[in-house]
């Protein structure tokens, strides 16, 4: 059965398309506008709203919630105090990513942890004794994401505590006279918040915000524009940029949190004293290197874009459908280095970019690879250089 979420009388009567995809069950816009570039121009001038509620979302509480958290979770979820959230993974005991997600930390033993795919059953087998208890509450909450520039002035005009909210930060407001969570998180790379309302209430405080975005170029985004920004930012997508290690058939399909780039949540593993799923397994590829390569930036040389496509008779297209599929990469010599899982033109960066998997040795941000690309039926191969990821990056979005 199709279902809609909390938001769908608005977000329908908003869809002029009518065009739609499957999210989870669910019923999730994929463009608003003919134009779905309008909706991303939205997300990087002034803000655009997102149904985020298909995200299945677990509230973990008890008084072994952290205990057991900490265990779990590949991220040291003790470094996460109260009224703060944290991007994580969490990992089999080989090391190779099961997914990702933001877990929300209400009080010392309450969490909130939302994923892309279910995980009730897999976190219910691992809790064993621990005194915590795990509920499924997706259906209870709808999330409006109100990502852009304008969106901390737009919120806290309808609840002052956002103005001074950190960066992955939290605290519970009211809306309309609604209650609500407000988290600084989101999937864009830019400025922004996610509300969490009762499903109940969800429609009401769409329309509070709505009314209270005004005259500012706010609208409804959908899929499309989403993918846009989180490829600029550098926002891996589960079955996209990696893949579940739960159900992957080859360890060909399987990526280590090194791997994707996530290293930087194992600065001081040593120091860490967690015995956690995939630690041992972690420690042992960072110390001997063993990463077979890391998920990082491309950028494509221009000139070098556009002579191909002149010498083919073609006008070079700036086209910024996200392409969310693999390309290969290849050295001078025409081996094979890797592969990129997303691509597009960026209209902010006026680049072809990449999300793309490498050597280490070829990690290095500035290092010549060519991705491999059609042109009139058959394959050439297009300069590029590889970039530190996020390629857009604005100080808006953690200042």
């Amino acid at each position: 059965m199709i279902r809609t979420s909390p938001f769908h009388e608005r977000t329908n009567a908003a869809n002029e398309t009518g065009l739609w995809e499957h999210w989870s069950g669910y019923l999730a816009a994929t463009k608003y506008q003919v134009s779905e570039k309008f909706e991303y121009f939205a997300i990087r001038n002034s803000a655009g709203l997102f149904d985020s509620s298909p995200l299945f979302k677990y509230r973990i509480h008890g008084s072994d919630a952290e205990r057991f958290l900490s265990g779990v979770l590949a991220r040291d979820i003790r470094t996460c105090e109260p009224g703060h959230a944290q991007y994580t993974v969490w990992c089999d005991d080989r090391g190779f990513v099961v997914e990702d997600g933001v877990v929300l930390r209400h009080a010392a033993d309450d969490y909130w942890l939302t994923s892309a795919e279910p995980n009730l059953a897999y976190f219910a087998d691992l809790a064993g004794r621990h005194d915590v208890e795990i509920e499924d509450i997706s259906e209870r909450y709808g999330v409006l994401a109100v990502q852009g520039p304008s969106s901390r002035a737009i919120l806290a005009g309808l609840a002052p505590s956002v103005e001074r909210m950190p960066y992955f930060g939290l605290a519970k407001a009211t809306i309309g006279g609604v209650p609500v969570t407000i988290s600084r998180t989101g999937y864009t790379g830019d400025l922004g918040f996610e509300i969490w309302v009762e499903a109940d209430d969800a429609v009401g405080v769409w329309d509070t915000v709505v009314e209270a975005s005004r005259g500012r170029g706010v609208v409804p985004i959908g899929l499309t524009a989403l993918y846009m920004a989180r490829i600029e930012a550098g926002l891996l997508l589960l079955d996209v940029d990696f893949q579940s290690s739960r159900f992957a058939w080859t360890d060909a399909h399987r990526s280590t949190p090194i791997e994707l780039g996530f290293g930087w949540m194992f600065r001081n593993l040593a120091a860490d004293d967690r015995a956690f799923i995939g630690r041992d397994a972690m420690a042992r590829e960072i110390a001997g290197r063993t990463s077979r390569w890391k998920l990082t930036g491309l950028i494509l040389d221009w000139r070098d874009f556009d002579r191909i496509f002149d010498a083919a008779g073609l006008i070079p297209p700036k086209d910024h459908t996200p392409i969310q599929d693999e390309y290969y990469v290849y050295d001078d010599d025409g081996k094979q280095l890797g592969y990129a899982t997303s691509q597009m033109y960026s209209p902010m960066l006026q680049r072809h970019i990449a999300l793309a998997r490498v050597p280490l040795a070829m990690s290095v941000p500035g290092s010549r690879v060519k991705l491999e690309l059609a042109v009139s039926h058959r394959y050439e191969y297009f300069d590029a250089y590889v970039a530190r990821l996020p390629l857009y990056n604005p100080d808006r979005r953690t200042a």
